[in-house]
């Protein structure tokens, strides 16, 4: 753990305690000695957080602290909005407005360049299994973020392999299946691809930012999820 990672969970633990926490208690949860947690408690209150105590007596977090937006990394955001997404399947309708309200909340802290992420490429609609898929989904979810095509090797329903350079717009998590929705080259169409009978998957080069947004605003008409 890092010194910075350690010090937000110094925070986190002061902000839940219900009275003072000694060094000892903090350095025992964080798995490091008293002398760390000393240095890291005189870090903070350098830096204005309001803890206030003494070694030997305890630390206590000032009530009304609140830390400043978290910044998720794209895989932690897109792992955040799928399930928040699959509460759409519970019928419990509180939950599923909580659940928007988070993926908005999610949506505004996200760093300017990831702006798409939780709003765009990622539906769900399903809560059993998927089937395993022979490439990694996030080499997909990668190209949508870049707006970058690849090259596929498709297996169909009827056992036939294809060639297609696609390019991709979004990722369905469906109940049976988890599907690519992609604009197809070869067949100048929206075509769905089950992730699981991809056998192969590979960037292409070329990007295609400028259309990226017009192909999913179309696709999304022509195929809408709710």
């Amino acid at each position: 753990m890092s010194r910075s990672d350690r010090m937000f969970e110094v925070i986190q633990l002061l902000r839940r305690a219900k009275g003072p926490m000694t060094a000892a208690r903090i350095a025992e949860s964080l798995e490091v000695t008293k002398r760390t947690i000393y240095r890291d408690v005189a870090t903070l209150q350098s830096m204005r957080v309001p803890i206030e105590g003494e070694a030997g007596i305890g630390y206590v977090m000032r009530p009304g602290y609140d830390l400043p937006p978290l910044m998720f990394s794209a895989e932690e955001a897109e792992a955040i909005v799928v399930g928040l997404a699959l509460l759409g399947r519970s019928a419990d309708r509180s939950l599923i407005k909580a659940a928007r309200s988070a993926s908005r909340k999610i949506a505004d802290i996200v760093p300017k360049e990831h702006e798409v992420l939780g709003t765009e490429y990622l539906h769900a609609s399903a809560w059993h299994p998927i089937p395993d898929a022979k490439i990694d989904p996030a080499l997909l979810r990668r190209a949508i973020r870049e707006a970058r095509e690849v090259d596929l090797v498709y297996i169909d329903a009827k056992h036939v392999s294809t060639r297609r350079r696609v390019r991709p717009l979004a990722v369905v998590y469906y109940i049976e299946s988890l599907v690519l929705a992609a604009w197809c080259a070869l067949r100048q169409e929206f075509r769905h691809f089950r992730i699981d009978r991809i056998e192969a998957c590979v960037e292409a080069g070329p990007r295609f930012q400028r259309q990226a947004e017009r192909l999913r605003r179309e696709w999304r008409q022509k195929h809408p999820l709710d």
